[in-house]
């Protein structure tokens, strides 16, 4: 829902410089809609959204406190974010993801208001006691609440480690269930569901307080057990409170336990203040209770931590010190005014598309949840270094998320790049996710090395050690991972490194019967290299030709006798002893899309266009830019895909898929045979049918923000492209904004004639007459600068100068 109001507990607003330069007083957090990607294609179900966290959050906070529910349906249930439109909720918990697909990961440290723990009331059964929500809920930055069936309405919100709820009880019974063997639960029979490992959790100061720890594994990246240490406090002492055990009956694969037992019933205990899970890893919690009587409030407030409970503590002291929500409620807001939303300033008066704004400071909301900075709370090494993680995953956020951090988050940016330097320098690899302290998964290169490279060549320097960023560079590139036997892939490594390697070094490409994924890697494996190569130029120009070279690989399966709806030359399948899989095979199809595929999530019609390195060759393969440009068309046709890609194409019937990250910078691709109206008509097209400030507002998961940095850079009027300094121009959203970038410099973006259509008739940049349709990161970005589009109804062929650089360009077939 649109929450338009300024929330009342606000206090304080913040001075903005508008473009008009009128100085007004606004607070930009009420125009975002936090529930943006809460639901897909069909109303009132989550499939095909965008999985998104809805809560309490600071930006890039350790903390997302939010309710987790029920899935409704195991075959469409997305539970990745707590949060689903359909579900009862079981509990309200301190740590989410936001975004993410495949197994759920978190849902921990849990609180679950209840007015009855009597049977059929089982506290190891969270179905017995989930509840039905009454309502809207109501979401707002750094501020959520809801009404529960039994009566019982909760709000809460967030600081960095730390979390604040507040729960107002009916006349009756009042109890807080503490469940530390709480998490957000898999499928059944899933590979990466998530599992308690054990735990303690005592009481303090008279029931008051509580601490303790768990312990979980698995998730979506079948991570290794990790620890959160809690501690937690009631604005009241309860009448009553009690630890209770149980036996796990969760199917936890590989281990004996009592599943086959049937649920199991509680051991209440009345006088011991501390419980221990055993060595059959018991469900293990408190259960707080207050005298029956009049409706009441009890706030607690819970902080986390990775070291300790003193820690955990000490977050509660420092960051909420007050037991009124809405001081940190008016905290959060407050920073992410002053963090986020205050650096992109457009006009509010009377003549804005507020359509429009909404969308962006909500898409600015969304890329600032994750990664995780947990810088000090790093329990595996000592290290001065940053550290992070929620990293998911580079295979998304590569693509156009990290090139808006660089930019726009410069400090915070420069901490994630030396985070990933120092995984590498103390676990043996960068990730290309990582989540619970863990590298994993990998879906298709080591796309850090993408990272590295873009933040290398747009001049990213600071504290950043780039000699060992090229050393952990090199490792992924030369060194094969030990293989992880996961069930998800049994052929190689799935938690970090390339899997298929030791294909890409002795063949140039993968093959199809040694490994799986065979199209997708090589042609994450080619940019991949040329990543590296681009580090290499600067820090060991002796090895760049060498990755340069093998960035090239990509046309080791380029089949030039594959035909599909009329086009010749297509990537294909190709076996170790180099001949093709000529074999019935078809570019429309990937049979599933999944790990053991041809290609991963996307079909190879669309990885034959993902080669951003070396375009020139690319058009060159494809027959040139008329059949090029006649080939691109097609992707944008309705009803041409027959793949069903199931949560990631919901309702998309091209074979462009903008759900998917490969796809993000296919719709630019006409801007590199001058032809930069059909890139404008093309993606602004997609953005208007797939992009709005509803609920089904994005085309799929979030990713992390990548899907919403999409839309950010399509309503500024760029896209970048990773791995160089090269920004392509599109058409802009607002006929004037002003952005921070660099850190205290100002980009500005002005568009005259935006009421009469969106087609560039000319381009300043810096007062200079532009042919060009696009730029360079020192042009604007390093420095700031003015860009000045004019803009009218009908397309127009502005751009004749030089089109966008392919550095990568190597022709194997010419060596």
């Amino acid at each position: 829902m649109l929450l338009r109001s300024i929330p009342p507990f606000i206090t304080s607003v913040l001075c903005l410089y508008t473009p008009s330069a009128i100085a007004t007083l606004v607070d930009l957090s009420q125009y975002v809609n936090p529930l943006i990607g809460s639901e897909g294609p069909e109303p009132g179900t989550a499939f095909g959204g965008g999985d998104i966290f809805v809560g309490g959050a600071l930006p890039f906070g350790v903390v997302k406190v939010g309710i987790d529910s029920t899935a409704a349906n195991w075959s469409t249930a997305t539970l990745n974010g707590g949060w689903t439109p359909d579900g009862n909720v079981t509990g309200i918990s301190m740590m989410h993801e936001s975004g993410t697909g495949g197994s759920p990961k978190y849902g921990l440290v849990s609180q679950m208001p209840l007015t009855c723990v009597d049977s059929p009331v089982n506290v190891l059964d969270n179905l017995t006691y989930s509840q039905p929500r009454v309502d809207k809920d109501i979401a707002k930055v750094g501020y959520f609440k809801i009404h529960l069936e039994n009566g019982i309405t909760v709000e809460l919100s967030a600081s960095r480690h730390a979390g604040i709820m507040e729960y107002s009880f009916p006349d009756g019974e009042k109890h807080i269930l503490i469940d530390v063997s709480h998490y957000l639960p898999g499928n059944a029979g899933d590979a990466n569901g998530q599992f308690f490992a054990g735990g303690e959790i005592q009481m303090e100061a008279d029931g008051r307080a509580y601490s303790g720890y768990g312990t979980y594994v698995g998730g979506w990246n079948n991570g290794a057990p990790f620890t959160v240490y809690f501690y937690g406090e009631f604005s009241k002492s309860p009448d009553n409170s009690q630890t209770f055990s149980g036996a796990n009956t969760d199917h936890m694969p590989r281990y004996q336990n009592l599943a086959n037992g049937g649920m199991s019933e509680p051991t209440f205990r009345n006088t011991s203040r501390k419980v221990t899970s055993g060595p059959m890893n018991n469900r293990i919690g408190l259960l707080l209770s207050w005298n029956d009587g009049p409706a009441s409030h009890v706030t607690s407030r819970v902080g986390i931590s990775s070291i300790s409970t003193d820690r955990a503590r000490s977050y509660i002291q420092t960051e909420i010190p007050s037991w009124k929500l809405n001081d940190t409620v008016a905290a959060a807001v407050k920073e992410w005014n002053e963090d986020v939303f205050n650096k992109v300033q457009v006009s509010l008066d009377d003549s804005a598309n507020m359509t429009h704004v909404r969308l962006l400071y909500s898409s600015l909301y969304f890329i600032h949840l994750m990664p995780s900075d947990r810088t000090g709370e790093n329990p595996l090494w000592d290290s001065d270094e940053p550290y992070w993680d929620d990293f998911y995953t580079m295979w998304d956020i590569f693509r156009c998320t990290v090139s808006f951090y660089h930019i726009f988050q410069p400090e915070y940016y420069e901490s994630m790049i030396r985070a990933l330097i120092d995984i590498w320098k103390h676990s043996g690899y960068m990730p290309e996710g990582r989540s619970g302290n863990w590298n994993g998964l990998v879906q298709g290169g080591s796309d850090a090395d993408n990272v590295l490279a873009d933040a290398y060549v747009k001049g990213l320097r600071g504290a950043i050690n780039w000699t060992e960023g090229y050393a952990a560079m090199k490792k992924d590139a030369e060194v094969t991972p030990y293989n992880t036997f996961d069930p998800t892939d049994l052929t190689a490594s799935t938690k970090e490194g390339r899997g298929a390697l030791d294909d890409w070094k002795e063949l140039g490409y993968v093959s199809q019967d040694r490994n799986t994924r065979c199209i997708s890697r090589t042609v994450e494996y080619s940019l991949n290299d040329f990543a590296v190569s681009q580090v290499a130029a600067g820090e060991m120009p002796s090895d760049r030709e060498k990755y340069l070279n093998r960035s090239a690989g990509w046309q080791n399966i380029w089949n030039p006798d594959v035909k599909s709806l009329e086009f010749t030359g297509f990537m294909a399948p190709r076996f170790s002893n180099g001949s093709f899989n000529n074999s019935g095979y078809d570019p429309l199809y990937c049979y599933g899309c999944e790990w053991q595929d041809y290609t991963y999530e996307g079909t190879p019609w669309e990885y034959s266009f993902v080669i951003p390195h070396d375009v020139k060759t690319l058009i060159e393969f494809m027959g040139g830019p008329k059949t090029f440009e006649s080939r691109l068309d097609l992707m944008f046709k309705p009803n041409m895909s027959v793949q069903n890609l199931g949560a990631n194409g919901a309702g998309i019937t091209t074979l462009m898929n903008i759900g998917n990250e490969p796809d993000f910078a296919t719709p630019y691709l006409y801007n590199y045979i001058n032809n930069q109206a059909k890139s404008v008509h093309q993606s602004r097209s997609l953005a208007i049918q797939y992009f709005k400030d509803t609920a089904y507002g994005i085309p799929g998961n979030s990713d992390a923000g990548a899907m919403n940095s999409w839309l950010l850079w399509q309503m500024l009027g760029i896209y970048p492209i990773v791995t160089q300094p090269v920004y392509l121009l599109s058409s802009p959203w607002f006929p004037d904004l002003n952005m921070t970038i660099s850190g205290n410099k100002t980009l500005r973006i002005s568009a005259t004639g935006l009421e009469q259509g969106y087609y560039v008739q000319s381009v300043k940049i810096n007062g200079e007459q532009w042919e060009r349709n696009w730029f360079e990161h020192d042009d604007v970005m390093t420095n700031g600068g003015k860009i000045e589009f004019e803009l009218g109804e009908n397309a127009k062929a502005w751009d004749t100068g030089e089109v966008p650089p392919s550095p990568g360009h190597v022709r194997l077939d010419e060596d």
